[in-house]
């Protein structure tokens, strides 16, 4: 317990002096437990931002509403349209680059506007693990990441948001819906739709919290972690399958190996 209580201290301790400060949010713990220590040592001098854009899931953009309001911390929504780059479109290896380097330009839009000095996000020593050409651009836009330079596990970042009552400390890890599109395929917002409506479906149909459905040139394949695949019983499926076949997929299926983070990246051409 002590030594928990000496990490949430370490964070919040981080941002002293660190004046003004926006914290980059999304629907997970790692953004939310910096967002918790900026408030507890800024007060209001913390701001939460999080991006409104075609990629995030309308369920995960409402957590977000829940987690600052958990905090107390104040939230700028910034709406904007990705599919607008066609840098992000051509959905290279590079497309995490130019998202994370297209909100970073936002996010510096909102230093003058609201006299920032500082700008963080949730990205943790984990994170330099997997191939994220994202951290990249983080750093190209002055953005700062407490938790990786304070040596923050993911598992020491949820067992300290659980010790201090985030309610988002046991929550899956999700990632934006474009990462379920295979690199070379152009990313749509058609595309996009079909994928949050189709893992919608699939949730509740069967009450799996964590579900990815790859949208593969029309085929959907679905991966839920491995011991939830038992949950994906004949009739459930037999039900998912007729629901997604009605919003364009022409091809359903399981993988049996289970959900693995980062599968697409051996995806190509």
């Amino acid at each position: 317990m002590k030594n928990k209580m000496t990490l949430i201290s370490k964070l919040t301790s981080w941002f002293n002096n660190k004046g003004k400060v926006l914290i980059a949010l999304s629907g997970g713990v790692d953004s939310a437990l910096v967002a918790y220590a900026a408030f507890q040592e800024l007060r209001n001098h913390a701001i939460a931002v999080t991006a409104n854009y075609q990629s995030i899931s309308s369920s995960e953009l409402n957590y977000t509403k829940k987690i600052c309001s958990e905090i107390g911390i104040t939230q700028i929504i910034l709406t904007y349209d990705e599919l607008q780059n066609d840098n992000f479109v051509r959905n290279d290896k590079n497309r995490c680059y130019y998202c994370k380097n297209e909100l970073g330009k936002n996010l510096q839009r909102l230093v003058k506007l609201h006299n920032i000095n500082t700008i963080v996000d949730g990205t943790n020593i984990d994170d330099y693990g997997d191939y994220r050409p994202g951290i990249k651009a983080i750093r190209n836009n002055n953005i700062r990441s407490p938790l990786a330079e304070l040596g923050f596990t993911k598992s020491m970042i949820r067992n300290t948001a659980k010790l201090i009552g985030l309610s988002v400390h046991d929550k899956p890890s999700d990632s934006c819906l474009s990462s379920r599109i295979p690199w070379t395929r152009k990313i749509t917002k058609e595309k996009l739709i079909r994928i949050e409506l189709s893992e919608t479906i699939i949730k509740h149909e069967t009450n799996i919290k964590q579900i990815r459905v790859r949208d593969i040139d029309g085929t959907a394949k679905i991966e839920v972690d491995k011991d939830e695949l038992k949950l994906l019983t004949k009739h459930k499926l037999d039900s998912i399958r007729n629901k997604l076949y009605l919003i364009g997929f022409s091809t359903i299926m399981v993988d049996p190996e289970g959900y693995k983070p980062g599968k697409l990246n051996f995806i190509s051409n």
